[in-house]
């Protein structure tokens, strides 16, 4: 079919005002986020956009995580767009999740065997998932907590990265359920001993307290089994 004899002058295109802001933010966007695929980031970008949701955007540009020998897709960061785009309601349907995921580029795979090792149904409880996802990015039971006092903290980047020590327990809890191998009084004595720091803090617990508790435990724990 040709093309209608019809030419345009630059008085006759008409551009939003807002046009050149709109991409200002979606390049800087980009270069925090560093999406392995970015035409399909791009997609999961615009369509949140022109819904009003929570955007597919790093807060900040992150390197690898440190235990990361590969590329393993998840990491902080991402996980934490995650957390603001599917925490709200408290439960996804896996469809969203999959779709939230697919936004980000992160591997199928790597989601599958996330829900495969959560026994997750169609519905799934966003905080167990997130869970998982911080167990993901940690070598051990204690990293990922400490990963996740880090996303979800309110306070500054390097700071004393405090949540709700109610959050913790239901993390803590539900890790140590999924290990199988944690004696019920040891993680009992854990929790009780953590709470006198955290009625000293507003009921907030902190990385360096948890840190220090575990190390207490296990000296605790050795020099009863001896």
């Amino acid at each position: 079919m040709p093309l209608p004899d019809t030419f345009y002058c630059a008085q006759q295109i008409h551009i939003p005002p807002d046009l050149p802001d709109i991409l200002k933010d979606f390049t800087k966007a980009a270069i925090r986020t560093q999406p392995k695929d970015l035409l399909q980031w791009c997609s999961a970008y615009f369509n949140a956009l022109t819904k009003g949701e929570c955007l597919p955007v790093k807060e900040r540009l992150e390197m690898n995580v440190a235990t990361q020998k590969t590329d393993t897709g998840l990491t902080p960061g991402l996980l934490k767009i995650l957390h603001k785009q599917l925490s709200p309601n408290h439960t996804c349907s896996k469809k969203e999740l999959e779709m939230k995921w697919k936004g980000l580029c992160l591997p199928m795979e790597q989601l599958e065997a996330l829900l495969s090792l959560g026994s997750f149904d169609s519905k799934i409880i966003w905080m167990e998932f997130f869970a998982l996802g911080c167990s993901s990015l940690g070598g051990s039971l204690m990293s990922s907590l400490k990963y996740a006092c880090e996303i979800l903290t309110n306070d500054e980047a390097g700071g004393p990265a405090r949540i709700p020590f109610d959050t913790f327990v239901q993390l803590y809890t539900y890790l140590t359920h999924l290990e199988g191998d944690v004696p019920q009084d040891y993680t009992d004595n854990f929790l009780n001993r953590l709470q006198a720091q955290v009625n000293n803090q507003n009921g907030m617990i902190q990385v360096s307290n948890f840190y220090t508790s575990n190390r207490f435990g296990k000296v605790k724990k050795r020099a009863m089994e001896d």
